[in-house]
């Protein structure tokens, strides 16, 4: 299956497993839109690096805490491809923000790490299933261990949030199945369309 002239977008998409991720994709021939919140330069280096694969992109800077930036960044990417074909959502923020046991951590703490985490994730999807069409792609980013069992006491803020972001997937997954779009098509009155 060939991959030119796709779409994608990759949040924390400036370094790390985004990056490899964005670069993999650009070497197919897919076009990258590159989130990032900090680092610029990273962002600018990354895009540098797409481009030396013969595809291209944009960065986009935003703060996945905020809907509302998050929604700014999705109107950034309709006004530069008009579709996307892959969502990776990769961000987090920075460790020190949220990295404290749970006899110890803060509502504010727990609260950077959720909505990093879930309430992107779900902004996010429900602002690029609109622009997807039939194959679209949407993948999160997660990292188990610790968040089962509870070993890793300092990580509870984060392996919570990615236990919601999991969960949600699972319901997103159902929801943009082909399958219940076809039931739901076919009664009377439903004005759903199949966006996955």
């Amino acid at each position: 299956m060939s991959l030119e002239g796709k779409h994608a977008l990759i949040t924390g998409g400036s370094r790390g497993i985004g990056r490899g991720i964005g670069l993999k994709l650009a070497e197919s021939g897919v076009k990258i839109g590159i989130h990032y919140y900090k680092n610029a330069d990273a962002a600018n280096d990354t895009l540098a690096k797409v481009r030396e694969r013969g595809s291209s992109g944009f960065i986009v800077h935003a703060d996945v805490n905020e809907p509302e930036e998050i929604r700014q960044m999705m109107d950034r990417v309709k006004r530069e491809f008009g579709t996307i074909d892959f969502f990776v959502s990769n961000a987090r923020p920075e460790i020190p923000g949220f990295y404290r046991p749970p006899l110890e951590i803060n509502v504010e703490q727990w609260q950077l790490a959720i909505n990093s985490q879930a309430t992107a994730f779900l902004v996010a999807v429900q602002l690029a299933v609109p622009l997807m069409g039939n194959g679209g792609r949407i993948i999160a980013i997660t990292h188990a261990p610790g968040a089962r069992t509870g070993s890793w006491q300092p990580w509870v803020g984060m392996g919570s949030a990615k236990a919601a972001m999991e969960s949600l997937v699972r319901y997103f997954a159902v929801a943009l199945s082909p399958a219940r779009h076809h039931r739901e098509l076919s009664q009377p009155g439903s004005h759903l369309r199949s966006t996955q």
